[in-house]
């Protein structure tokens, strides 16, 4: 996670802090360029708090994450978990310059459920950043918790907006309360559901999707994408 550990948005099932942050670490890019050199890994995948404080959102220093990372690690795909830049498709467009490999962005939640869940966001915009990506050629992946009060009809329905605006790649997992301040789960959704949803996604069309308790957007990034 990149550009600090404090979020300017307050999502309800989010443990990041929220706050004020700090100004971003210049030398972060290299650092983190480094740190995948370090480990040798042929797949990385970055993610952010998101950074409203910031006149692009952050993207610049986004771009110079995945430039560094490629400087150091050639033969290194780069997954990246981007959030919605308040709208600003220059400052996304900044981000999609460096060329990462796969681009995500998460909805979620149902859209029924935003105001609860996602109070600083907007359902119809995170859709649009998913179309923006795709529409410039990249590979385009987002993902859902459920367990927050959804229904089925509804998870279909954003599978189906999803799906319309060409993402590829589909992730869905149990939603787990971070702490007894944030939102309860409303239920343990079954292992059956999870598989109906998989079946469901690939009769849509996406290229993978990966739907089991565990599921999180970077759970098992590397497989998925070369689905």
């Amino acid at each position: 996670m990149i550009l600090g550990q404090v979020c300017t948005r307050n999502c309800r099932f989010c443990a990041v802090r929220n706050g004020q942050p700090l100004p971003p670490d210049p030398d972060e890019p290299e650092k983190v360029g480094g740190a995948v050199n370090l480990m040798r890994l042929k797949y990385a995948v970055i993610t952010s708090v998101t950074r409203d404080d910031l006149p692009d959102g952050g993207a610049e220093h986004w771009a110079k994450t995945i430039q560094a990372i490629r400087d150091q690690n050639p033969h290194c795909k780069i997954e990246v978990l981007i959030p919605d830049f308040q709208g600003n498709f220059r400052a996304l467009d900044i981000v999609l310059s460096a060329k990462p490999d796969v681009l995500g962005h998460n909805l979620e939640t149902v859209k029924a459920l935003y105001p609860s869940v996602r109070p600083q966001a907007n359902y119809r915009l995170s859709l649009q950043v998913l179309k923006h990506t795709k529409g410039q050629g990249f590979i385009t992946k987002t993902g859902i918790m459920i367990g927050l009060g959804e229904t089925m009809e509804q998870i279909t329905e954003l599978m189906n907006d999803a799906h319309a605006v060409g993402c590829d790649i589909f992730t869905a997992g149990q939603y787990l309360q971070p702490t007894k301040a944030h939102l309860p789960v409303q239920r343990y959704v079954t292992p059956e559901e999870f598989e109906l949803i998989t079946k469901e996604g690939l009769k849509m069309g996406f290229r993978a999707v990966m739907a089991e308790p565990l599921v999180r957007s970077s759970y098992h990034a590397e497989e998925t994408m070369a689905s």
